[in-house]
């Protein structure tokens, strides 16, 4: 589905117009589109293209695969056209029968007793010939144009929301290094905290071992070192479904959960200042990214 698309993602939401005409034909296709979880088209066109909606179907699917789509038609017809005329004998015999029944009753000469009848509704009607199929090509090329401007809108977007993807990453993968680098110097700094504390028991001689074990307990609760390397694996699956071509967005809303995850089971564990605020900087940048990814197809 990458087709002329300069980047292997796309962009939800744009818009789209075409026109297409011949000497009998002219219409006019609009398409715009905005973000969903599934792929919806809404056609809002003439009835006379009813027969053709499945073709326009068709056509869109190749092109989009998520998202709500409106599609505006607006058709003008030049052709010219052929009429016939039809007449209800029965009936028009019926109306003269009538009419002369009316002038003997009052005694009057029945005058225009023709035209009267036909004067009379459903005795003479006139149809026109409704046959627009020459207008199915003229549509479709107007579509094909209208998604072809679309397309070209939802790349640029697309292209734009990889770039922000790229920076946010190299943004998450600079915090998840700073957090792994601090993490002994949190276990040191609680056992700098443990000795101090029992130095204010001037009665109590300090247990070394005990503080070792104590310390150890401690870096052992605060070990980050699996969701740091799952984190490491997440970043780089992202990158990896982001150069598909296939559509992405849905995958990558899941990989997103899953690296909220690890970032809150980190925030969990670490209680100290500095990796709290580098794990709310991860969150943050988690939360934009998941924002970004509902735009994405």
């Amino acid at each position: 589905m990458a087709g002329g698309c300069m980047s292997l993602r796309r962009s939800m939401t744009g818009y789209g117009a075409g026109t297409a005409e011949t000497a009998d034909y002219r219409v006019t296709v609009e398409i715009k589109a905005v973000n969903q979880r599934f792929l919806e088209i809404m056609p809002h066109m003439p009835r006379a293209f009813s027969a053709w909606e499945n073709d326009l179907r068709d056509l869109i699917r190749t092109r989009a695969a998520r998202g709500k789509l409106d599609v505006y038609v607006n058709f003008e017809d030049r052709s010219e056209k052929k009429y016939a005329v039809h007449v209800n004998e029965e009936l028009a015999r019926a109306y003269y029968t009538a009419l002369s029944r009316v002038a003997r009753a009052v005694d009057a000469p029945l005058h225009d007793g023709v035209r009267m009848a036909a004067a009379y509704e459903g005795v003479i009607t006139v149809s026109e010939d409704a046959d627009i199929s020459g207008a199915r090509t003229v549509f479709l090329e107007a579509a094909e144009q209208a998604l072809a401007a679309l397309d070209q809108m939802r790349c640029a977007e697309g292209a734009h929301i990889v770039r922000d993807f790229e920076r946010r990453l190299g943004r998450l993968e600079e915090l998840r290094l700073r957090i792994k680098e601090i993490a002994p110097q949190i276990v040191a700094d609680y056992r700098a905290h443990l000795a101090e504390v029992l130095t204010e028991f001037k009665d109590v001689a300090a247990d070394e071992t005990r503080i070792v074990q104590e310390a150890a307990l401690y870096a052992d609760r605060v070990n980050t070192t699996e969701e740091l390397v799952r984190l490491a694996s997440h970043f780089a699956q992202f990158r990896t479904i982001l150069a598909e071509e296939e559509p992405a967005g849905r995958r990558l809303d899941f990989l997103l959960q899953e690296i909220n995850r690890e970032t809150n089971t980190i925030g969990s564990k670490v209680n100290n200042a500095a990796a709290q605020q580098l794990v709310v900087a991860m969150k943050n940048e988690v939360e934009k990214l998941r924002e970004q990814v509902q735009n994405l197809e």
